[in-house]
Formats: C-alpha cells, structure tokens, sequence
C-alpha cells in the first residue's frame, strides 16, 4: 500500500483497537502502537510496508516529540536536579557509550566494527524510554517517590544529551570510509554548525518569538495561532535540516524557545493532540522494525542483545543510584525501571544505519533486541516492587521500620485525620487542627520534610499515602476524614482508589489545581474537591471589593454565596458565629453514614424517610465510585454511603432510623 491516505487510515484504524485494548489492561498506549507496527509491518502482515510515506510519518513523529523535550526544557528545574541530572544521569550516559565503544570495537562478535559505530551504538543503548517511563510513573503516582526522583533525573539528561549526539553520529559516520584523519575537522565542521544554529535561535529567536506570539494572540484566533506554532516548529526543523543538521534539533529548539514564554501551556494544549497522534505513529514505525526471520535466525544474538544491554544498564544505574545517596531498595528499583531501551535510541541509530556506519546484520538485531526490551518495560515496572522486597532483605526491614513507626505514632489516635502530603498546604491544615485540638497523622515522601516537622513536634512520618499498608498502620478504619494536601490528580486518583478500597464510607477532601480534574477525582471516590483557583479567585475579589469600597459585610455575603453554590458540604457554615458553647446544640453539623444491610431502610425511597421534617438534609448518595442525583424517588441499597447535613440531636436520629432501628414512617 503506496498511498499516504491509505497507509495513514489502515495505521489509525488498527492503532484505535491496540491502544483501546492497551487501556484496558492498564497498559500505557505505547504498547499498543508498538505491537501494531509489530503486527502491520513488512516483517508481518505487510500491510504498512518499510516505504518513504512511513518514514517519513516517522521523522514526523520524532519532530513532535523532541518539540515536547523542548517544551518541557527549564533552567530553574535543571538547577534544583543538577546533581541528579547532571550526576547520576551524566555519568550514566558517559559510561554507557565509552563501554559499548570499548566492547564492540575489541569484540569478535562485532566483527570488529569502528569505534565509531561503537559510539553510535552505546549513544543508542544509553536511552531510556521517557514516554512509557514517565507515563506508567504519572499512573502510578511515583513521580515524588524514592526511586522517581532519580528516574527524572537520568531520564531528563537522556533527552538532553540526544540533542549532541544528533550532531555527533551523522559526524563520525561520515568518518567511517576516511579513517579518523578527517575526524577533528569533521567534528568541528558539525559542532560550528550546531553553535551557530543555536545561537541565532536564542539570540534573534528569543527576541522574536514573544512578541510574534503576543500578536497572534491578541487576535483571539485558535486556528490561527496553533498554525503559527506549527509554522515554527516545522520551519525551524526545515531549516536545521538545510544546515546539515537534523529535523529533530530543529524541533529542540523551536520547542525551548516557547518554553521561554508566558505561552507555554497554550501551546502545550494546542499541540497535545497532534503530538500525540504523530507520536504513536513513531512507534507505529519502531513496532515494524521488529523482524521475526532475524529473531528466529539469530535467536541466541538477538536474546544476548535483549538481556545483555538491560542487564548492564541495571547494574550500572542502581550502583551509581547507590554512589548518589539513594537506599538501596530505590536505586535497584531505579535500575529495574531504566533497564529498557528508548525511542530515542532508534533516531540516533537512524543516520548510522542510513550512513552505513553499523552493519545491516548488526542494526537489525540491535533493533529487534531494542523492540523487545520495550515491549518487556511495562511487565518489569509492574513487578519491580514485589521482586525488590524478595532480593533485598533490608528492604522488607526498612518497610517494616516505616510501617511500625507509622503505626505507633496513630496507635492511640481515634477519630483522627489523615493529612497525605506535608508540604505548605498540608503544614496550614495541620496548624488548624492543632488550634482545634484534632490530632492527625501526616504522611509524606520527602525525607528531610518529615524529620525536621517531626523534631518541631509535629506529628508527619514518611510513608506512602497510595500503599495499602501505609494506610492500615495510619489506622484509616479508626479515621474521621483523609485529605489530599497536594495537587497532583494522577497521584489523587491513585490514593483514592486504595482508600476506597479499605474504607468505602472515609469522607475525602482533595486538592486541585482547577476546575478541570473536577469530574475525574469525583468519580475516583473525593467527598469534595478544592481547586486553588476558585479559593483563589475569592480572596483576590474580596480584597478588591473591599479596597474599592463595598462594606464588609457585603464582601462577606458574596464570598459566602459563591462557596455556598460551589460547596455542596458547606452550605450553612458561614451564617454566623457558634464560638459561643451555649450555641453548640445549634451547630450545623456533617455525617457520613453507610448504610447497612441489615437496615430495614434497604429498598425504601428517600422520600419515605420524610428526613426533611427533622430538619435533616441528605446533601450527598455515593454508590460505590458513582455519585447519584438526590431525588425522593432514589431506592437505598445496602453500603449506600450518605452525606447529611443538620442539628447534632437531628443526625443521631437520622443514623437511627437509616441503621433500622426505628420503623420507617
């Protein structure tokens, strides 16, 4: 199939059933576009053959993705990982390559290739996956981890060192027929090049892409700037091209330049999509490299260069994890989640294929082992956690040390609250507690946090909020509520998802950034949900109002009435002041119940309940994850979990009648 349209539709029609059904096993869609190209390719199927229209939806789709590098590129971010970045990830890379240079060109297995190609080839080796890496780290909320710090770290110089070797390896395989006598001219040819490059992009793009990107946006035309954007990206890549460097530093560049600007997350949400597409069909394009005559012929090279590569960037990233200061549990983990090979491996093994630097024997096998060892990625981060705790027995010690201290701390707390998060907002929160004289457990990540709180005489330990042991030690069936403190909705909905598990009825706050995550952390199981911009939208219009004249009481009135239509679970909360212990009997008060299966109540409508009369008001019914509209016609079912509102004396009766110890009238 020549056409573009139609090699472009076949692509697309089988990618939605892989990556559907890549979702549905709670694998990252990576996978599923690497097994259509596994599927669909020359090797295969036939029906997506090797041709010029592939390769170059291909080279589109490294574009994209070194734009996404470029976009997500920050100074501040490399300043406050620079020891990790620079260090771990540095050394990890440097050694990869002088290693593999030193193995390939000493070893008659290679044949005794360049070490040139040798260069090229442990540049290529060095990469590890980014996309499935962060995404599968992002689903399961380890960003902040031990173990996902460092992977950031050495994940992020990857992606920046690809953009030198981009320029080194097409260099050196053009040395591969000269010898090195050209080498240093060479070098220094391609290195001018990409300076000045460079240079032109900071110097005279900076200065423009602001202010181009201010006009287009005043002109209030989504279209028109998502073309620009793309006018940009593209046409800086056209132009790195012409310079005799590559597409994909081209795209570096225009990506960095927006990241610069205070249109960065605009373009991000523009381009998302597109990114997205044309990076699935990259690997569309890695998955059809994958040909199955070599793994039968060369089985045992192909298993040496699957197991052998993976084996070493193990034991190389958690030992220099362990040289880091990284316990020995996260840096083994680190490795395990590094081990495989990455995209970005492939487009540097691109120009030393096409150059005829590397062997068409050798690329052939390095790049069926490479496919494989990513198809492996998603299984071994899975069960990195489960083999860790059985090789390392300090591990499980550690677990325990964390557990026991966790459950020490909470062993005498009874209607407590877990605060998950202990930074700034969760420091606030556990301020007011204290003023209230509610005790809590905090759990958080970040050891230094949790020992300087902890000697300040706060209650914070450090444990894992989304680990269901964690949870049980911070006694969450003895709990009154859970909050979320930090905004980070992958790792919300994570916690969420354990906690509902352990105790469906344990009333949730969480904290969002907006709006946005509203419906995905709700549907997740949060009781209610806070977003930042809305608090802060509130305190930024009463000061307004205020300095511009309006009462105060006013002022108040009209914060009150937004939080009012805004949160259901407050409503009343703001009508006046019940400090007074004479008042106390008025207070308007929540309750949680969860409805038994024994209550006579199961199978009745709300309406029968006639809860109203008391002065009861049922502000909330979540049935498992799905929360229901309040209605009288809605039938009770058995672990119903209700939300009331009303007088304390009014409560106690409600839970006595929805516990079926008083008739239904």
């Amino acid at each position: 199939m020549e056409s573009l349209l139609g090699v472009i539709v076949v692509l697309l029609a089988v990618s939605v059933g892989a990556v559907t059904a890549a979702r549905a096993l709670k694998q990252p869609p990576l996978v599923g576009y690497l097994l259509v190209g596994v599927l669909l390719g020359p090797h295969a199927l036939g029906l997506a053959p090797d041709t010029a229209v592939t390769r170059w939806l291909a080279e589109i789709g490294v574009v994209f993705l070194m734009f996404s590098i470029g976009l997500e590129f920050s100074l501040p971010r490399l300043r406050a990982m620079r020891s990790l970045v620079f260090g771990l990830g540095g050394i990890q890379v440097g050694a990869t390559i002088v290693i593999v240079a030193v193995v390939t060109a000493t070893t008659q297995a290679f044949h005794g290739i360049s070490w040139q190609a040798g260069v090229a080839l442990g540049g290529a080796l060095a990469m590890s996956s980014t996309a499935m890496v962060m995404r599968l780290a992002g689903d399961r909320g380890e960003i902040g981890s031990a173990h996902g710090k460092p992977v950031v770290g050495v994940l992020l110089f990857q992606d920046l060192a690809v953009v030198p070797l981009l320029v080194l390896i097409p260099a050196l395989s053009g040395l591969n027929a000269e010898g090195d006598q050209g080498l240093g001219g060479a070098l220094a040819l391609a290195m001018g090049k990409s300076i000045l490059v460079l240079a032109l992009a900071l110097l005279v793009g900076q200065r423009l892409v602001r202010p181009w990107l201010t006009v287009m946006a005043r002109r209030k035309s989504q279209e028109l700037f998502t073309l620009n954007v793309l006018l940009m990206t593209l046409g800086l890549a056209l132009i790195t091209e012409h310079a005799g460097l590559s597409l994909a530093l081209g795209a570096f560049l225009a990506g960095m330049l927006i990241s610069e600007t205070e249109y960065r997350y605009q373009v991000e949400a523009d381009v998302k999509p597109y990114r997205d597409v044309l990076m699935g069909l990259f690997f569309v394009s890695v998955g059809m490299l994958l040909d199955f005559s070599v793994i039968v012929r060369d089985w045992p090279v192909v298993m040496l260069m699957v197991l052998g590569p993976m084996l070493f960037k193990f034991a190389i990233i958690a030992a220099l994890a362990r040289l880091f200061g990284v316990g020995t549990g996260a840096a083994l983990k680190t490795g395990l989640w590094l081990c495989q090979a990455g995209e970005f491996g492939f487009v540097l093994l691109d120009p030393a294929g096409l150059n005829g630097l590397i062997p068409q024997e050798i690329l052939q096998s390095v790049q069926a082992a490479m496919v494989i060892s990513m198809l492996l990625a998603p299984f071994i981060i899975e069960q990195s956690d489960r083999w860790i705790l059985r090789i390392v027995r300090n591990e499980w010690l550690l677990r325990s040390l964390e557990i026991h201290k966790i459950a020490s701390q909470t062993i005498g707390s009874d209607r407590h609250v877990i605060v998950c998060g202990f930074g700034r907002c969760g420091q606030n929160l556990a301020q007011m507690l204290d003023a209230e004289k509610i005790s809590y457990v905090a759990l958080d990540l970040d050891p230094q946090r949790t020992r300087e709180a902890a000697a300040a005489g706060h209650s914070v330990v450090f444990g894992d909020a989304a680990r269901r042991e964690t949870l049980l030690a911070a006694g969450i069936h003895r709990a009154k509520t859970l909050v979320i403190t930090y905004a980070d909705r992958a790792s919300a909905v994570h916690v969420l998802n354990t906690v509902r598990h352990l105790a469906p009825a344990l009333p949730i706050v969480v904290r969002a950034r907006d709006d946005a995550d509203l419906g995905s952390l709700r549907s997740a199981g949060a009781t209610e949900v806070v977003p930042e911009v809305v608090e802060g939208s509130l305190m930024l219009a009463s000061h307004a109002l205020a300095l511009a004249g309006v009462p105060l009481h006013r002022v108040l009135r009209r914060v009150r009435e937004v939080r009012d239509s805004r949160y259901a679970l407050l409503r009343g909360y703001f009508h006046g002041s019940v400090d007074d212990a004479s008042e106390r009997s008025a207070e308007v008060l929540l309750r949680t119940f969860s409805v038994p299966i024994s209550s006579g109540c199961v199978g009745a409508t709300l309406g029968s309940l006639e809860l109203g009369e008391s002065g009861v008001e049922i502000t909330s019914l979540r049935r498992g994850r799905e929360r229901l509209a309040i209605s009288d016609d809605l039938v009770i079912q058995a672990d119903d979990v209700i939300v009331m509102r009303g007088a304390s004396e009014a409560l106690a009766v409600a839970e006595e009648l929805l516990s079926g110890n008083l008739g239904l009238k």
